[in-house]
């Protein structure tokens, strides 16, 4: 009876790790398309040959946490590039001050 439950747990096991690699192979068939149709269409930019890349690699909830990680990090420079400009349009309000300086003459 042990050697029927060992068994049966390692066709369980084995039917899993097939399912995944099937899923795998799913996703790695899916990059590789979205890949073709990138180059295809002259598109294929370094972020999409990264996404490509990832996608067969990773899994979806990972690259669910990188995609918004790369989001906060845009917005992080769009704050920054704000920032800049305010400070830009602020300056270019200010009426410039001319600094009045006082020469002494000699008497001659």
């Amino acid at each position: 009876m042990a050697g029927s439950d060992r068994e049966a747990e390692l066709t369980a096991r084995l039917a899993a790790l097939e399912e995944r690699l099937a899923e795998m192979e799913a996703r790695a068939a899916a990059a590789e398309a979205r890949a073709r149709d990138a180059e295809a269409r002259g598109a294929g930019s370094p972020m999409e040959a990264m996404d490509a890349m990832l996608s067969m690699v990773l899994p979806g909830e990972v690259r669910a946490h990188m995609r918004a990680a790369r989001k906060e990090q845009l917005l992080a420079v769009r704050s920054m590039v704000d920032t800049w400009i305010a400070r830009v349009d602020r300056t270019a309000e200010e009426p410039r001050r001319r600094r009045h300086e006082s020469i002494p003459l000699e008497d001659a």
